[in-house]
């Protein structure tokens, strides 16, 4: 494991960030926080607040022109926030299904974007839509009812990886060549935990990060869990939701603190997957 003291602060004074994600655009941590804020975290550790939705922000994302896309549960709906700080309606899901729980989304290569919707704990309503470069949106996979969660494409772009909070997995759901889900299956089971938020290494190795206990999972491609870092005391790491490999050679982690008011930085030893930051096309 790695020991708690290798942590370093990357940020503090955050309103309990749950999303974090790098810019590739201009070299900052985005992450947002409780009552809306969009922050942009540089590499000196100095925090703007680029803009606030006014709702609560869960997972953020970018794409190639600095936009960012976040899962608001407040107002639930996908907003997209612009570099200067304009906030619009990105997404509310379809009529028959409208967004509940917004939790976290990711590119592909086309531009299309996955969102989760978590849906009631408890009741396993959730659903992952696909929102098209438009606009449009439809229920791309009904199948990960159990409270989905964060996810990533693969390297490959051939599947998206979803975790699965209340039946306490990751999956792997297909992306079939004309763009719909296939058979989702079990990638890893992390039982004894909440897992939240998932990045994934250029070797397949899965990083799972858990809204309970304080821990983060490694998974090696085709092995077995094992603690990457635990925190019985909840002090370093404070509900440490979601992970996201940063900086220009995608060298370390950015780790979010939904429980408390800072992001984490760490070097585990890995280089990140670079993620899909497709143009919008409008």
């Amino acid at each position: 494991m790695i020991p708690l003291e290798r942590f370093r602060t990357l940020a503090d004074g955050l309103d309990h960030p749950e999303g974090v994600a790098w810019g590739y655009h201009d070299g900052r941590v985005y992450a947002g926080g409780e009552a809306g804020q969009v922050y942009a975290v540089g590499p000196d550790g100095t925090v703007e607040e680029i803009a606030s939705t006014g709702g609560f922000l869960y997972g953020v994302t970018l794409d190639g022109a600095g936009n960012v896309y976040g899962c608001d549960f407040g107002r639930a709906e996908l907003v997209r926030v612009g570099p200067t700080g304009e906030v619009e309606t990105w997404s509310r899901g379809t009529e028959e299904r409208p967004m509940a729980v917004p939790n976290f989304c990711a590119f592909d290569d086309g531009g299309v974007l996955y969102v989760t919707d978590s849906g009631e704990w408890g009741r396993d309503d959730g659903v992952v839509y696909r929102v098209l470069p438009d606009g449009r949106t439809e229920i791309w996979c009904r199948e990960l009812g159990a409270f989905p969660n964060g996810c990533c494409l693969t390297a490959e772009g051939d599947a998206l990886l979803v975790v699965e909070s209340r039946g306490r997995r990751v999956a792997r759901v297909p992306i079939l060549p004309d763009g719909q889900a296939g058979e989702a299956a079990t990638v890893v089971e992390l039982p004894g935990s909440q897992p939240d938020g998932i990045a994934l290494a250029a070797d397949g190795t899965m990083l799972v990060a858990c809204y309970r206990p304080d821990r983060i999972w490694i998974v090696p491609p085709g092995g077995h869990p094992e603690i990457l870092a635990e925190d019985p005391d909840g002090i370093v790491l404070n509900q440490p939701a979601n992970v996201a490999f940063v900086g220009v050679e995608l060298d370390r982690i950015a780790v979010s603190s939904l429980g408390g008011w800072s992001l984490l930085e760490v070097d585990v030893g890995l280089r990140g997957l670079p993620l899909r930051t497709p143009f919008p096309d409008r």
